[in-house]
C-alpha cells in the first residue's frame, strides 16, 4: 500500500463531526447561508452547500473518488430537481481538502467542466491557506454570478432548495 493511500486513509479514519463544526462554526454556516439567499435574489438558480467530514474507510479502501460522492450527494439532495436544470451543488470533502461541483445540465452547458474545475481549483487554493470560509464564499460568489448572467431572475423566484449548508455525517 502506497503512503499517499495509508494518509488517505487515515485522514478518513480520524475525521468526525467536530472537525466540521471546527471549520466551520455556527456562525460560518449562518454567513453561507445568507449568501446563498442574497446570491439567489439576482438569478433563478439554486446553489446548495454540502460538507462531509469523511467518507466510510470501506469507500476509502476502494479508492472512491470525491467526484463520485459529489454526484451521489448531487441526486440525494435533489439539486438536479429545480425547474430550469441550474441548481448547482458546492461539495467539500473536508479529510481530503477537495471541492467538487456538481451542475445540473441547464447552467453546465453555459460554463462547462473546465469552469467548475476552476472555481474548485481556486476554492482549494484559498482552504489551503486556512481560510475556510473564504473558500466557501469565492465559490458561491463565482457561482452565483455565473447564474445571474445566465438565468437571470429576482427575488420573487421561489426557493426550490435549502439555504442553508447541509452537513453530511
Amino acid at each position: 500500500m502506497t503512503t499517499t493511500r495509508r494518509n488517505r486513509i487515515w485522514r478518513h479514519a480520524i475525521s468526525d463531526d467536530a472537525d466540521v463544526r471546527r471549520t466551520y462554526p455556527i456562525d460560518a454556516l449562518e454567513h453561507i447561508e445568507q449568501l446563498i439567499e442574497d446570491g439567489e435574489a439576482t438569478h433563478t438558480g439554486e446553489v446548495c452547500v454540502a460538507i462531509e467530514p469523511a467518507l466510510p474507510v470501506g469507500r476509502v479502501w476502494r479508492r472512491v473518488p470525491p467526484l463520485e460522492r459529489a454526484l451521489e450527494v448531487f441526486g440525494l439532495l435533489r439539486v438536479w430537481d429545480t425547474e430550469d436544470n441550474n441548481g448547482v451543488l458546492i461539495y467539500l470533502l473536508l479529510a481530503d481538502r477537495r471541492f467538487e461541483i456538481v451542475a445540473d445540465r441547464g447552467i453546465h452547458r453555459h460554463v462547462g467542466n473546465e469552469g467548475w474545475a476552476a472555481i474548485a481549483r481556486q476554492m482549494e487554493q484559498i482552504f489551503a491557506e486556512r481560510r475556510y470560509l473564504d473558500a466557501v464564499e469565492h465559490g458561491v460568489r463565482a457561482i452565483t454570478a455565473l447564474l445571474a448572467q445566465h438565468f437571470p431572475g429576482d427575488a420573487r423566484d421561489p426557493d426550490q432548495l435549502p439555504n442553508r449548508p447541509v452537513l453530511l455525517t
